[in-house]
């Protein structure tokens, strides 16, 4: 007998079979899928294989992948924590367009402890650790970078290299394995890698992977393919996560700028950050991620800025330290040796480089722990903060009608729970009489003291300063908003926000204008500068066009801050121009009619406006007409080029002007090969590179360059030929690569050139 229900049941066994149906189409249309994060950043998911791979890694990723709901937190058996990627594919170039394409330390330490990868007793400590996957190169860098990242110096002898004696050295080594529970791990035992060639090679659970291009690569799973192109457009830099307004400032005698009141995760906000203005000068405060960004939003070039003052190098303070090299002349590095060396050893790992070409980026400026050093006006003082990273915390003072005032930057300090917890009398613990000198250095009082309280095993905590006598505290360093109790003891501020610490009564931008003139014109008399400085200051709103394409001028005009693009067709020119750069001397010389190209302001800025009459005054009065006309020339060709386009001040590009010869070369001849380094500039024409079997890897056009492996002794076998006539720049100057901006362009156009060929 048939039961009444066989067909209700029938049914239902068809819905289900349905619905499993489309599960499973669903899961398959999930697999493979790939999302674009931001420009150079892809997320590719294989949910059946639980694989999700986090296909570039520039800095702030995981504040990008936080924005785009890739990462979310989420409860599971009682347990609350983040998801996010559990692999990172890694860009076979490390610096793109200027900024560092692989920075895996944050996306790591999300993985091991936000998502709690790594954490005993976690639902998601399967056993499966964080999977690195590229290029043998790009690997072994990132393993090495993010073994400096978590440790900085890694044994008392390398502590102890700094000039530390080995009674303190003990001391810090004790306190960096306590913040180590114990021991020093190799990245290997916390973290897998797969060096990938150009075979089909199998990460996990039937995925596969393989290089099928230059920082292109395909992926596989069950018959299905995916190709991930980590590859950015020309001209685009890594993008921020967050929108900053912009902002005019203003420059008293000596200010506190704040420029971010994040941390690494905020996805917000800018990482902790400062400025501190001094006498028309500007110095930054750590290097955090996006700094180039923050500073325009600012109003701020990077050519403005005189040095920077370093805390330590975890990467929500170090990352923008590529930015800081675009720059035409190095940036003065101010820091204690112990910081520096823990710096330029992550730097030199990451970027698979020696040690010593830190100090060719940057010009060294040590400072003495525990004491005020002077420096060029303002003074500071670095004092020991335990962390696990080698850290020091800065107080500056300055001085006005009323004595000193200061400024305390406590970046990533250390609560008085966690370093009470360090103190005992075994071989293993912390001098008592150590971590109370640590808690009253933290308590000593400032007239405005920013800090860390981001809590944890490695932050501060505000409770600590309930009593702290300075005048000001502004807590930051977090990526939450203030609790009642933390409102009680300390305020906030914002991103653009100054602190006027004494106040300024003289025309900074004229003193900065007649410093910049006086470098340009060595041979003039100050007299004769003054004179010329007597023109006015016109001031630019973001994105004014200054000067458009066909339109004629009859002044010159010269930039005092801010940052001004210059925009040109014909060889493709979209350079920032650096701080002193000349506008219209061109047409000041009769080259041209009419501007080639449009000047556009990219954030508020400030010119200073010569008549062409007072400007062929000043330069026939000083005997120096003919001259100039000539490196000018030089200068407005060199300037519409890639390499020195770009933040090069024209003091940099005069030198290279007077030094450079012009050099014909008939069709289908062979450049010479130098004795020396020799740098090549294509004015018109093209030179084809060929290898050592004389196959053709590369045509050079103009405003191209070639010759950039001569500086780095590197023989690679290739030949230079005209395709046709060619006319050419030729530089045998060494003092190129004190250009840091043109040093880290050759070096990047070398490394590309030679992977690719």
């Amino acid at each position: 007998m048939k039961n009444a229900n066989d067909g209700d049941d029938t049914l239902l066994e068809e819905q289900m079979r349905q619905r499993v149906a489309q599960l499973s189409a669903e899961m398959e249309s999930s697999n493979l899928l790939t999302i674009q994060v931001t420009p150079g950043v892809v997320w590719l998911q294989i949910p059946e294989a639980g694989l999700y791979i986090l296909c570039g890694a520039p800095s702030e990723v995981v504040k990008h992948l936080v924005r785009r709901g890739l990462i979310q937190t989420v409860t599971r058996a009682g347990v609350t924590y983040e998801t996010g990627p559990n692999a990172i594919l890694l860009s076979d170039l490390l610096v793109q367009n200027g900024g560092f394409a692989n920075l895996t330390e944050f996306p790591v330490l999300q993985m091991l402890y936000r998502q709690g990868m790594i954490i005993p007793g976690h639902p998601n400590n399967t056993g499966v650790k964080p999977l690195l996957i590229g290029s043998e190169a790009q690997v072994k860098a990132q393993m090495a970078y993010i073994y400096r990242g978590n440790y900085g110096l890694v044994s008392k002898e390398e502590i102890m290299a700094c000039g530390i004696d080995e009674k303190l050295a003990d001391i810090m080594m004790r306190i960096k394995l306590k913040f180590a529970f114990g021991t020093i791990r190799h990245p290997s035992e916390l973290i897998d890698s797969l060096v990938v060639g150009d075979e089909p090679l199998l990460i996990r659970n039937g995925v596969t992977v393989q290089r099928v291009g230059f920082n292109c690569y395909r992926f596989g799973f069950r018959g299905r393919t995916v190709d991930v192109d980590l590859n950015l457009p020309p001209q685009i830099p890594y993008q921020p996560p967050y929108a900053l307004g912009y902002h005019r400032i203003q420059q008293p005698y000596y200010a506190v700028l704040h420029r971010g009141e994040g941390d690494g995760w905020d996805p917000n906000r800018p990482s902790m950050a400062s400025i501190i203005m001094l006498q028309g000068r500007i110095y930054l405060i750590d290097a955090a991620p996006g700094v180039f960004y923050t500073l325009s939003a600012l109003g701020i070039d990077i050519s403005e800025v005189e040095g920077i003052f370093h805390t330590h190098a975890h990467d929500d303070h170090f990352a923008g330290l590529p930015a800081l090299i675009h720059s035409g002349r190095r940036l003065k590095y101010f820091s204690t040796r112990l910081v520096r060396a823990a710096v330029t050893k992550k730097f030199a790992a990451l970027m698979s480089m020696e040690e010593e070409k830190f100090g060719q980026f940057f010009e060294i400026c040590d400072l003495e722990t525990g004491i005020w050093n002077a420096c060029g006006g303002l003074e500071v003082m670095p004092l020991y903060s335990p962390h696990p990273t080698e850290t020091t915390i800065l107080m500056f003072r300055a001085m006005d009608n009323e004595g000193y005032k200061t400024y305390a930057h406590w970046a990533d300090i250390a609560s008085f729970r966690v370093l009470d917890a360090m103190v005992g009398e075994g071989p293993q613990d912390v001098p008592r009489s150590f971590i109370e000198k640590i808690k009253r250095d933290y308590l000593r009082p400032a007239d405005i003291k920013k800090l860390d309280i981001d809590g944890g095993l490695i932050h501060g905590m505000a409770e600590d300063f309930r009593d702290d006598r300075s005048g000001r505290l502004i807590l930051s360093h977090t990526d939450r908003p203030l609790t009642l109790e933390e409102m009680k003891i300390g305020s906030e501020t914002s991103f653009g926000a100054m602190d006027v610490l004494v106040p300024g009564y003289q025309g900074y931008l004229y003193q900065r204008a007649f410093r910049y003139l006086r470098a340009f014109f060595p041979e003039v008399a100050p007299d004769q500068l003054r004179m010329l400085l007597n023109s006015p200051i016109l001031e630019y709103n973001v994105g004014t066009i200054i000067h458009r394409v066909g339109e004629s001028q009859a002044a010159i005009d010269i930039v005092l801050s801010g940052t001004v693009a210059y925009l040109e067709s014909t060889f493709g020119v979209n350079n920032h121009l650096a701080f002193g750069s000349l506008i219209g001397v061109n047409l000041f010389f009769g080259k041209q009619n009419v501007f080639e190209g449009t000047y556009r302001a990219l954030s508020h800025c400030s010119i200073m406006r010569f008549s062409n009459t007072l400007f062929r005054a000043f330069l026939e009065q000083n005997g120096i007409l003919t001259q100039m006309e000539t490196i000018l020339d030089k200068i407005d060709f060199l300037r519409k080029t890639w390499l020195f386009g770009e933040q090069t001040s024209f003091a940099s590009l005069g030198y290279i002007a007077r030094e450079t010869e012009r050099v014909v070369v008939p069709a289908g001849e062979r450049l010479e090969q130098p004795t020396v380094p020799t740098l090549w500039v294509v004015l018109e024409g093209a030179i084809e590179i060929s290898d050592a079997q004389d196959r053709p890897l590369e045509v050079v056009k103009a405003g191209g360059f070639l010759g950039e492996s001569l500086f780095f002794q590197a023989d690679l076998g290739w030949h230079f030929r005209a395709k046709q006539e060619s006319i050419l720049y030729c530089m045998q100057q060494a003092e190129v690569l004190e250009i840091p901006i043109v040093h880290w362009k050759m070096l990047e156009i070398f490394e590309k050139r030679r992977r690719v060929h």
